[in-house]
Order: C-alpha cells, then structure tokens, then sequence
C-alpha cells in the first residue's frame, strides 16, 4: 500500500478525476494559447507550447509523479498547474466564442476544486518546506 504521507493523490485512485481534469484543462491550454497567440506572434505562439508542455514536464515534486526529472519543492508544482488553468481561461477567452470560454472557465474551475486535496498534499510533502 502506498504511504499518504509520501506519495501524492495524483498517484491514488482518489487522483483520477482531478487527473482528467487536469489534463482536459492542460490540452485546452495547449490548444487555445497559441490560437490567441497567433495573430501577434507565431514566435510567442510556438514558445507558449513550448512552456506550457515543457516546464511541467521537466519539473514536478517528488512523490506527485512516478517519474521526477528536475525535483521542486510542491508549491512549484501549484504555480504550473496554475498558469495551465490561467492560461486555458484567459486564451478561451481571447481566441474563442464566449459560450465555450463559459465552458473552458467552468472546467478550471472545477479543476481547482478536485486538485485541492493534491495541492494539500503538494504544500506538506516532503522537501517542499525546510525545516
């Protein structure tokens, strides 16, 4: 059985759902940011893409994923998911109509509130303080 104390929700069956949501959120961002991008900048478009997909997966806590590249202290973590979150609202918003930007805002909304209990775990996991 895994340990709570050092092993995320994320990697629990408790972790499912705030994972699709996460994830749809994640894709939504992917998707939207560089489409509200676009039209100013293809660079900052592609570099969007690039940070959105790039520092998430370079970066995590340990004990949130099964695979830690570069370890972060969880509240790190947060700060990724949400610019993820921000990112999907604000660019549904810019690049699309606003009955799916509605959508998209009630999605990251329900995404915070599945994720609490991971970001619980993110801010008291182990070397995310010091002391």
């Amino acid at each position: 059985m895994l340990d709570p104390a050092t092993v995320s929700p994320n990697l629990t069956d408790r972790g499912r759902i705030p994972s699709v949501l996460r994830f749809t959120t994640e894709l939504i961002a992917w998707i939207a940011t560089p489409w509200a991008l676009a039209e100013h900048s293809v660079v900052l478009a592609v570099l969007s893409v690039i940070v959105l997909i790039g520092l998430p997966t370079a970066f995590s806590t340990p004990g949130d994923k099964k695979q830690t590249l570069l370890p972060v202290p969880g509240i790190v973590t947060i700060a990724l998911v949400v610019l993820q979150l921000v990112a999907a609202v604000v660019s549904a918003w810019i690049a699309w109509y606003p009955w799916v930007a509605v959508l998209v805002t009630v999605l990251a909304c329900a995404t915070v509130v599945a994720e609490l209990p991971r970001w619980r775990w993110l801010l008291r996991a182990p070397g995310s303080t010091k002391g």
